[in-house]
């Protein structure tokens, strides 16, 4: 997910691959991109709200540090995969826990950082089978590489942050995504310059929280890597209405 570079791909592989006893079952992955794009893409429309003269991707990172969890419904399109859905949590220190909306809904992949593994429910959180990986396995890695255990908001905001120290930022203005009133914002890159493989992000961030609603990122041609839409964003979410860990 971009970092928030999470999406579930392959399940049919993992449902039907574990009806016939095989192993490559499952990764994290995305969607076509320009099919993603048009799929998630909402009316931005320009407000006359007041654009802040701080340091937009600072304040972002400061305020995820503040926060002690996350829960967010994600809407993920990246080249060479189908659009996919998940209802994605994160609590700190590094736990993460995403349930596949679509395709394939109740399929659940949890991550946690005191065993250092990650946990995969084909058919659904606490059935059978059970199966366990490292975070750093090719089957449940993103085709861009990205890992269940570097999924989060945190991680995206310190490849920004990055890429804004080795290039350009310009604050587009304030537009409307959906519900929210959010700041348009795009990163780009100094010659030379990459950070994961990105050379361009175009963010928005929510005004209230702060945080980013959606992200895209292209490559040093111009190519869409990934785009997101994180709709029904909430920070600090009871504990009982993030659902289980482990």
């Amino acid at each position: 997910m971009l970092a928030v570079h999470t999406s579930i791909a392959r399940c049919d592989a993992v449902r039907e691959n574990h009806r016939s006893s095989t192993a490559d079952y499952f990764c994290v992955g995305g969607g076509d991109a320009n099919r993603g794009v048009r799929a998630i893409a909402r009316t931005c429309v320009m407000t006359d709200a007041r654009i802040p003269d701080r340091d937009v991707i600072a304040d972002a990172q400061a305020r995820f540090n503040a926060l002690a969890n996350y829960q967010v419904t994600l809407e993920s399109s990246a080249a060479g995969a189908r659009p996919i859905a998940i209802r994605y949590s994160y609590r700190k220190p590094g736990f993460v826990r995403m349930d596949c909306i679509r395709p394939h809904a109740g399929t659940t992949v949890v991550y946690s950082p005191e065993t250092g593994k990650a946990t995969l429910w084909p058919f659904g959180f606490g059935r059978l089978p059970k199966l366990e990986f490292s975070p750093d396995n090719p089957l449940i890695k993103s085709a861009q590489g990205h890992r269940i255990d570097q999924s989060d908001l945190g991680v995206l905001l310190v490849n920004v942050r990055e890429l804004q120290r080795h290039g350009d930022t310009q604050v587009v203005g304030v537009q409307t995504i959906g519900m929210r009133r959010a700041l348009h914002v795009i990163v780009t890159r100094s010659p030379g310059q990459r950070v994961a493989g990105v050379c361009r992000y175009e963010l928005w961030f929510d005004v209230g929280l702060g945080l980013p609603v959606r992200a895209a990122s292209e490559g040093a041609s111009g190519e869409p890597i990934e785009t997101v839409l994180m709709e029904d964003l909430r920070i600090d979410v009871p504990e009982s209405q993030l659902g289980p860990f482990s």
